[in-house]
């Protein structure tokens, strides 16, 4: 099966109010993480993923981090997936009869209580308001048993001390050109929020948000991966106008934004 995710019903490369991630999917992005797969790597690694850990993630998108997490071959694998189309893609690369991808949302899964001990979400947290974020955290942590491992990999505002306009700023900067709500926070508001929901935050690592920069494109990406995005970028004339948008007000906010990494330890 392709890994690049099918467009919701309607879609098209023309249409202006695409959200960003569907776009840069369908020009062949396969890595939508703010870090890169370098950070995912330095999460996986982290959370010492083995044959005896149950594993469940929120949100998998086209699979990257779950093929990854496949390697390491723990007990079982649940994902949680509430797009069809990117529901289906992560079932194609699930082999086993202890590996499942059940539709649902982060903030009610669906599965029973303290059914894993390992759970984590990547670019998900950012674009939830407050509230979402804190149900999706609070669901995590139901999930675990006690002493499991959760970890995410957000965006996040390098000052911990941004007045309250210039985060405004950016984040309706950002909200406009990635035509989806943003709203990270500083690594000391998220890893207050995980301890507010009784996890204790034992890692931390961040890197640059540098999402469309060449550097990164290859590094995440390949060089075939990279060669077909070019491609595609090249020809549609209406995606490369919004992504050298974004990456212009990425490139504006550089110095305000980065890329984070926890993992807290159920309490």
């Amino acid at each position: 099966m392709s890994n690049v995710l099918t467009m919701p019903q309607g879609a098209s490369f023309s249409q202006r109010n695409l959200p960003a991630h569907w776009m840069l999917a369908q020009l062949g992005k396969r890595v939508l993480r703010p870090g890169g797969v370098d950070l995912t790597r330095r999460m996986l690694a982290a959370l010492t993923i083995v044959s005896t850990d149950d594993v469940v993630e929120l949100a998998p998108g086209l699979g990257m981090t779950a093929q990854l997490a496949l390697k390491r071959r723990p007990a079982s694998y649940t994902a949680v997936e509430r797009d069809p189309a990117a529901a289906a893609i992560v079932s194609s690369y699930l082999k086993d009869s202890r590996q499942q991808c059940v539709r649902g949302n982060a903030d009610q899964t669906g599965l029973p209580s303290e059914i894993a001990t390992v759970v984590y979400g990547e670019a998900m947290l950012t674009m939830q308001t407050s509230d979402m974020k804190r149900r999706i955290i609070r669901e995590a942590r139901r999930l675990l048993k006690q002493g499991g491992r959760y970890a995410i990999h957000e965006m996040c505002l390098i000052a911990d001390d941004l007045d309250e306009g210039c985060k405004k700023n950016t984040n309706r900067a950002l909200s406009r050109v990635m035509h989806v709500g943003v709203r990270p926070l500083s690594a000391s508001e998220w890893r207050g929020l995980m301890e507010a929901e009784g996890f204790e935050v034992e890692v931390e690592a961040r890197a640059p948000m540098h999402l469309l920069e060449p550097n990164r494109l290859l590094r995440d990406e390949g060089v075939k991966g990279t060669l077909r995005f070019v491609w595609n970028f090249l020809r549609h004339r209406e995606s490369r106008r919004r992504m050298l948008k974004m990456r212009k007000v990425f490139r504006r906010y550089q110095s305000d934004l980065a890329a984070v990494m926890m993992i807290g330890v159920k309490r």
